[in-house]
């Protein structure tokens, strides 16, 4: 399997980042947290035996737990969490679900699927340890997460070492996210995208705070020689040029991928077989029916 992403190089910054904590460094899991937790609540049920993967920090977790939806969760991440309350982290990497078979009855995973090098055996894994009948609530990164930045990135350093390299990761496209749910096995499987905008004074204000999130560049296939001043400067006029508002700041896009599907369970509803219809659509719609020529 290709390693896309250095997951040691993840930890390690993952780990800077929570050693440097910046209050509001989380502004967007926050945002992403309490958009999941508005989505579990139209679910007319409790979870009493939840489990959060990969997300870094458990502000996804706290915020479904305060709202009385599910027990207290248990945790599976990259590195130790801020632990005030004594919390059951298992320590595993990206492309793992150390949970046993059948043992969660929800499971959620807040802005982590897009540091997957197999993401389709993560779902998979996910898949397995639901119980049947069991919840998936995932929020991922979804194409066009800040293609602001890369294209200010490509052009400013072809346009001044006559080259480029990837800078910022691949995002995947929410209908591959879609087909995903399916191939992993989930029953009633829905993928939409919520587009989230946030706006800085200029570029060096959106590099701060990837880097407080812990969310530069991780491609295992970067390049290892840092870009000089000369191209930083210049990508920073590119992107005020290209993405600024009329107010002179500038704009980073965050599309947002909401996953959800069901372990499979014979309760839940199955797709009619074509043809067993026992009521016209024209009838429904009292219009003539036409028949389509041949």
């Amino acid at each position: 399997m290709e390693q896309l992403f250095d997951h040691d190089l993840l930890r390690r910054r993952r780990q800077r980042a929570l050693s440097r904590f910046e209050a509001g460094a989380e502004f967007l899991l926050r945002r992403v947290a309490e958009d999941m937790a508005e989505r579990l609540m139209l679910v007319e049920r409790r979870f009493d035996a939840p489990v959060q993967v990969h997300g870094g920090l458990p502000l996804p977790a706290d915020l479904m737990q305060a709202r009385a939806k599910t027990g207290r969760f248990r945790f599976v991440d990259l590195c130790l969490l801020p632990d005030p309350d004594g919390r059951n982290v298992v320590e595993a990497d990206p492309d793992l679900v150390p949970i046993e078979p059948q043992s969660a009855d929800l499971v959620i995973s807040p802005l982590a699927l897009h540091l997957t090098n197999d993401t389709p055996g993560v779902l998979v894994q996910m898949r397995r340890a639901l119980r049947p009948d069991g919840l998936l609530l995932a929020a991922t990164p979804g194409a066009g997460t800040l293609g602001e930045l890369r294209e200010a990135l490509l052009a400013a350093e072809s346009e001044t070492t006559g080259g480029a390299n990837a800078r910022v990761h691949p995002f995947a496209d929410v209908r591959d996210y879609g087909a995903l749910l399916q191939r992993a096995g989930f029953a009633l499987p829905v993928a939409d995208v919520e587009d989230i905008v946030v706006r800085y004074s200029d570029m060096f204000a959106l590099l701060r705070d990837l880097r407080a999130m812990g969310m530069t560049s991780i491609l295992a296939g970067r390049s290892r020689k840092p870009l000089s001043r000369s191209v930083f400067l210049r990508a920073a006029e590119i992107y005020a040029e290209r993405f600024s508002d009329a107010d002179g700041r500038i704009r980073a896009s965050f599309p947002v991928v909401h996953l959800s599907g069901w372990a499979p369970h014979e309760s839940q509803q199955k797709p009619l077989r074509p043809g067993s219809a026992k009521a016209r659509l024209a009838d429904a719609l009292k219009s003539p029916e036409h028949k389509l020529p041949r």
